[in-house]
Parts: C-alpha cells; sequence; structure tokens
C-alpha cells in the first residue's frame, strides 16, 4: 500500500471513530430547532464509507494492478476497479446519510428509469464501454479506424476513447499529427473499427509500387525487387508469416500465404506496375516504405539494360 492509501485508511478510521462516539453520545445540540449531533455522526459515518472505500481501492490497485507487466492490462483493470469502488461507495454514502437501506434501493431503480431516459448518450457510451472491455476490438496501445478517426489509443475512459491522430487533414503517409481526437465509445456499437496492432497479431500487408516501361525484362525486374524485399526483411517478415498461419488455423478461412515478399504485376495503357506485397509494422510502414523503394531502385538502375522506366508518357 502506498502512502496516500495509508493516510486515506486513517483518516476513514478517523471519522469512524467519530461518527460512532456521536451516534453513542447522549449529548445534544440544537441549532435552529435541529440537534446537529445525528447530523455530524451520519455525515462522519458517510465520509468514512467514502474514505474506506478509496483506501480499499488503492490496496487492490497496488495488489492487483502495479503487478501486471502489461500496460494496457494495468489500464483496463484499473478503470474496473474505479467503476466498481465509486458505485459502492456512492451506495453506502447514500445508505449512510439517509439510514433507509430499501427506501434507498428502491429510489435508484426510480432514478435510474428516469436517468435512463435523461441520459441516454452517456448510457449508451457507457454500454460500448462495457462491450469494449468484454469483446476487446481495440485497447490502448493499438492504432486503430474509428468513424471517420485514424490514430493510437492512449485512453479508454468510461464514455469516450483518446486517439493520438495519425494522418488527418494535416499530414499523410500514416505519420502522427500531434492532434488528439476524442470518440465516444458508443461508436462501436454501430460502426465499423479497423484494428491495425491487435494483440495477437499486430502486424499488417503492405504494398509498394514501381512503375517500369513495356520494354523491361519483367521476369528479371520482378526478380530483382522480391530479392531487394527479401534481403531487407530477412527472415522477420518468416517469422510473422508463422504467427499468421496460427491464426488463421483457428478460424475455417483457407489462404496461401507467402512467407517471402511476392510481386504482382498490373498492367496499365503506358506502363506496367509491379506491386510488391509484404507483411510490416503498421507504425513502421512508411520507413519501410521508404528503405525499400531505394533499395529497389538502387538494384534497378544496375541493370538499365534490362530494367526501364516510362520516359516521355503520360503517367
Amino acid at each position: 500500500m502506498n502512502r496516500r492509501g495509508i493516510l486515506v485508511f486513517v483518516a476513514g478510521l478517523c471519522c469512524v471513530l467519530g461518527g460512532t462516539g456521536l451516534r453513542s453520545s447522549t449529548y445534544s445540540q440544537s441549532v435552529a430547532g435541529v440537534d446537529v449531533v445525528p447530523l455530524a455522526s451520519r455525515l462522519l459515518l458517510a465520509a468514512a464509507v467514502a474514505l474506506l472505500a478509496a483506501g480499499f481501492y488503492y490496496v487492490v490497485y497496488g495488489i492487483a494492478v502495479t503487478r501486471l507487466e502489461s500496460k494496457r492490462r494495468q489500464h483496463d483493470v484499473r478503470n474496473v476497479l474505479r467503476l466498481g469502488f465509486v458505485g459502492a461507495a456512492l451506495v453506502g454514502v447514500f445508505g449512510v446519510v439517509t439510514d433507509q437501506w430499501v427506501g434507498l434501493l428502491f429510489s435508484l431503480g426510480v432514478v435510474g428509469f428516469a436517468v435512463t431516459f435523461a441520459l441516454q448518450q452517456p448510457l449508451f457510451s457507457l454500454t460500448g464501454w462495457f462491450y469494449i472491455m468484454l469483446k476487446r476490438p481495440y485497447q490502448v496501445g493499438d492504432r486503430v479506424a474509428i468513424e471517420g478517426s485514424k490514430g493510437d489509443v492512449v485512453e479508454v475512459d468510461f464514455l469516450v476513447t483518446t486517439l493520438w491522430e495519425i494522418e488527418g487533414d494535416l499530414v499523410t503517409s500514416h505519420q502522427p499529427s500531434g492532434r488528439v481526437t476524442t470518440v465516444p465509445n458508443s461508436v462501436v456499437l454501430s460502426s465499423h473499427v479497423h484494428n491495425y496492432t491487435r494483440e495477437e497479431f499486430p502486424f499488417v500487408w503492405n504494398e509498394l509500387e514501381v512503375q517500369v516501361a513495356y520494354e523491361t525484362d519483367l521476369a528479371f525486374a520482378r526478380e530483382q525487387m522480391a530479392a531487394a524485399a527479401d534481403d531487407y526483411l530477412g527472415n522477420r517478415m518468416a517469422a510473422q508469416i508463422e504467427r499468421y498461419r496460427d491464426r488463421l488455423a483457428e478460424t475455417p478461412v483457407e489462404l496461401d500465404v507467402n512467407s517471402r515478399p511476392s510481386v504482382n504485376v498490373v498492367q496499365k495503357e503506358s506502363w506496367v506496375t509491379l506491386r510488391l506485397r509484404y507483411l510490416v509494422d503498421p507504425r513502421r510502414g512508411q520507413r519501410v516504405r521508404n528503405e525499400l523503394y531505394e533499395d529497389i531502385l538502387a538494384a534497378f538502375n544496375e541493370h538499365p539494360e534490362r530494367v526501364k522506366f516510362p520516359v516521355s508518357r503520360n503517367r
């Protein structure tokens, strides 16, 4: 338990002692016709409930959360604990203040029914939060696209998800824009969610296009292009593909997946497009694309007689 938890517990115990002491006291003091001793006792006991609930939260947080190695798990468990302890503390505080537990539960039901109509959107967002916690369409640290917003998830609160934006209308090529975007959690119930970095398989397929002239030796160019990509990616892509195949084996989907980069040919009116396909970490996608492009052009330029680029044509 940290120092804050100890202080909260001590304050809560002091309030318990003060409240119970006043409740058992025969001393009476009236202000404007109201006996303030029972009122002070209830307020102290209500404060004790809130402080002890906070103290227990810090204890459980220190035991259950800080020992988790994954920051994603820490974030999720912390939010669940907050919701549970805050709800329990509110019920306890109102119960102590009103001293009518049965009436309190009935009132909570009536109030909850009314609040459902008054606060539909926040409740939808809270429902979306429960869905996110249970179904895991994304979690903190993932790169996602949600209803026109794209970025890295830095916070999943009870009502909103906070993203560090990438792309947007300021930058391109999957680069961070520096802006923070908030998305209501309710959108996961009615919109598509694209997750680029799921914990089980944090990779995506990427493509790089190079345009060559029809006079090019296409078989040779494809071989050079694939070789340059294979030299750059090495065995990393093969290891990632094994994970990909393991994920596919858990589904009824049957796909023939290459362990190495492959090159497809697309015919255009005035040139031929060689399209390199490879697996990559989405956060390194642009860097990998730039370096691969440089390596491929260097390999092509070593054989100008066999690889030619479109010249004096519309591109």
